[in-house]
């Protein structure tokens, strides 16, 4: 599809794609600008969808009109729309300029535990950025506009400035939002007797504080406020004495059962919500159990103070820690004898950790603490601030990428310019060596220096590698392409028939075993968060597939491959997936591992037993 800006064509290529949606691509262009492309019905998104396919006809007529009469009033955090993107003949609008952010995160990162200690952000640097928030949501609404679908990956973060982008679902004038998200949609605005949220009445002001305070509560204490396992002890009855249909987690907001419902298991990897002042406390109860609605109070915000607890580390907002209240006394390092398991504290820190990986079936790892990074013998390899950068082990060796270019810290001690994906160095390592991405090649190293195994998408391409082969794919546009190559090799088979799919990707991880790897996908589409996993055989056949309709999957960062199966870490402990036909599916529930193990857990499998690596310490263990 040819686009024209003032009248000259745009030559839009895939390497220029910088993010796509559900409802549009978005591509970077001169001028530190960008373009938003709206999908029409004939994008192979939509192919063999009748039903996306006449919505976006509905959004692309609506767009022609409604685009022309934007608003020009709001504030500078608004990532305004500039100029229109149109057909040849300047007549239809087919998207339109914006400014062009780089260095940002979406808000969404920061309701995520890792990110936020990887990157050393405190509680502070996140109320401040809602402070900032909250002002250009005022200002919003003083202009008589509603944001709508305000979510968190439409909220670009960039230091502690939040910048508001997909302004043309605003609702202003005669034109109303039609979209949401359902973890932040106001259940007050949708249909009661749904079994999920579904919007039946018009987004307005208090539907975007509620959404405000939604993502408030899972940044600060990484659930929101549907989040935990909701598990009646008896069948819900109505008046007459019959069952009630099941409350589905996704229905929960409907019928306000909270984080706090005395039937609802708390996350594990999640904070103590009593770690907040009670004013906040009482405040979430009433405005997500009592649905009261208005302007966040943010004197809620401004009389946040925090500090930092020396014994368990976490960060409160009270005059002591409710965690804990005695400094942290090394626990002894001894066996603990369960049924059927023994486990072993094998590491503990008072910092975090910042990354693990099994190699030659001996577990290695790098930890943070008061400003030295430290590897598994105690060696202090850098110094410094934690921040934004990737971190792989190789042997004795640390590789550390940042800003398109990974060091490696040890022998040899080497740098390497390489492509980023997202703003992420894009490398990997085995036994054989270091792999990488440069200007559009896959590289790896070999006898003589480098060489060059095949072509990607520059800027646009995710790859993994294992012990005997690896996987990548790349996904901009109209285009989509997978492809496993050789570890040893010098080529790369991009025929992988992965399943397309529609909607943005918030996250992907790949791990291996040695005839197969399994790919874990986490999308946004239609304002519901899907977690797809595919085992994907070494010469490129896809074996199986399943999505987190079929299981819970919450962390696809946690999970490790051993042969034809995958264990992933839950809070219910860790669990056995296998391909059975053509799916995925859950053969074995590890229940003894549940005191143990949460679904923020890293696991490998050893000779030795289970590692299970969390933010703050390494259990080893063995099932009998």
């Amino acid at each position: 599809m040819d686009v024209y800006i003032k009248g000259k064509k745009a030559n839009l290529k895939p390497s220029q794609a910088i993010g796509k949606g559900g409802e549009a691509d978005v591509f970077e262009i001169a001028g530190n600008k960008a373009v938003k492309v709206f999908k029409q019905s004939n994008h192979p998104d939509y192919q063999g969808l009748p039903e996306e396919q006449q919505m976006a006809i509905a959004r692309l007529a609506v767009h022609q009109t409604k685009l022309q009469a934007f608003p020009q009033n709001l504030p500078n955090r608004i990532i305004k729309p500039e100029q229109l993107a149109t057909d040849r003949w300047g007549k239809k609008i087919l998207g339109y300029t914006m400014p062009l952010l780089k260095g940002v995160d979406s808000l969404l990162k920061y309701s995520d535990r890792n990110f936020r200690n990887v990157n050393g952000i405190s509680n502070q640097v996140v109320i401040n950025i809602f402070q900032n928030l909250h002002e250009t949501v005022k200002q919003i609404h003083a202009q008589n506009v509603v944001i709508g679908d305000f979510n968190d990956l439409n909220i670009l973060v960039l230091k502690d400035e939040a910048y508001l982008i997909d302004a043309d679902s605003f609702q202003y004038g005669q034109y109303s939002c039609q979209v949401f998200t359902q973890r932040f949609v106001d259940p007050l605005l949708c249909d009661p007797l749904l079994s999920k949220p579904e919007l039946v009445r018009s987004h307005n002001p208090n539907s975007d504080w509620y959404a405000f305070a939604v993502m408030l509560m899972q940044s600060l204490l990484f659930v929101d406020p549907y989040g935990g396992v909701y598990k009646p002890k008896a069948s819900q009855v109505n008046s007459s004495g019959k069952v009630l249909p099941k409350i589905l987690h996704e229905g929960r907001s409907l019928h306000r059962i909270t984080v706090f419902h005395p039937d609802v298991k708390y996350p594990k990897p999640a904070i103590p919500y009593g770690v907040l002042p009670d004013d906040l406390l009482n405040y979430f109860h009433r405005c997500f159990i009592q649905d009261q609605r208005g302007e966040f109070p943010n004197h809620l915000l401004a009389n946040l103070h925090w500090s930092k607890c020396s014994g368990c580390g976490i960060e409160y907002a009270r005059n002591t820690c409710p965690i804990c209240r005695n400094p942290l006394l090394s626990m002894p390092i001894i066996p603990i004898q369960g049924i059927n398991i023994t486990v072993t504290q094998i590491f503990q820190t008072e910092g975090v950790i910042l990354q693990a990986s099994l190699q030659g079936d001996r577990l290695h790892w790098l930890s943070y603490e008061q400003g030295e990074f430290k590897r598994e013998d105690g060696n202090v390899i850098l110094k410094g601030d934690l921040g934004s950068m990737r971190v792989w082990l190789h042997g004795k060796s640390t590789l550390v990428g940042k800003q398109g270019q990974v060091i490696t810290l040890g022998e040899p001690n080497s740098r390497l310019a390489v492509d980023s994906y997202r703003d992420l160095p894009m490398c990997d390592r085995n036994s054989y060596g270091r792999y990488w991405l440069h200007n559009g090649q896959l590289m790896r190293d070999g006898l003589l220096g480098s060489e060059y195994i095949g072509d990607v998408l520059i800027n646009q391409t995710q790859f993994w590698v294992g012990e005997h082969f690896g996987f990548g794919f790349y996904r901009a546009g109209n285009l989509q392409v997978a492809f496993v190559f050789d570890a040893k090799g010098q080529s790369l088979n991009d025929n992988v028939k992965l399943p397309s799919w529609n909607g943005e990707l918030i996250a992907a991880n790949c791990v291996f075993s040695e005839k197969y790897c399994w790919l874990s996908l986490a999308i946004q589409a239609n304002g519901t968060r899907q977690d797809l996993i595919y085992m994907i055989s070494a010469t490129g056949e896809v074996i199986a597939e399943s999505s987190s309709h079929d299981f819970q999957l919450s962390n696809i960062h946690g999970s490790y491959a051993v042969g034809n199966f995958l264990l992933i870490a839950t809070d219910e402990g860790i669990i056995k997936l296998e391909p059975q036909g053509r799916k995925v599916i859950k053969v074995k529930d590890f229940l003894n591992t549940e005191p143990y193990i949460d679904a923020n857990c890293q696991i490998f499998a050893s000779k030795q037993g289970l590692y299970a690596v969390s933010d703050h310490e390494i259990l080893k263990i063995v099932i009998l």
